[in-house]
């Protein structure tokens, strides 16, 4: 069975930004054949198709996300993801630049409420 599509609709449509073991366990109930390295085979497939993004925190395991254009807030204290929807600034970032630039992946650190209220 090939999971790439699966795993797609999953990412498309999940609020979180899940890592490849909470995909893994989120398809395991349905898909009890499923392995580990299938799921990172097919994201790493899915990722260089362009059809989702990689997301990478320091010190954290890679997340995955939807490839729609978005940009990111994360908790410097409990490393929550929230997306955030921003003005496109590559007009901004090339006249700046000087040069055309392909994408670019935009996390804002903040205290988000819960941990700002311990």
């Amino acid at each position: 069975m090939r999971y790439e599509q699966i795993i797609l609709d999953l990412i498309n449509t999940s609020k979180e930004h899940m890592t490849a073991e909470e995909i893994f366990f989120s398809l395991k109930k349905n898909f009890p054949s499923l392995v580990l390295a299938t799921v990172y085979n097919n994201l790493n497939s899915l990722y260089q198709q362009g059809k989702i993004r990689k997301i990478s925190v320091e010190g954290q395991s890679s997340r995955y996300d939807r490839a729609t254009r978005h940009d990111h807030l994360l908790c410097c204290c409990c490393g929550k993801l929230s997306d955030v929807v921003l003005s496109d600034l590559t007009p901004a970032l090339e006249k700046q630049i000087g040069f055309p630039i392909e994408a670019y992946d935009l996390k804002i650190q903040y205290l988000c409420p819960q941990c700002k209220q311990k």
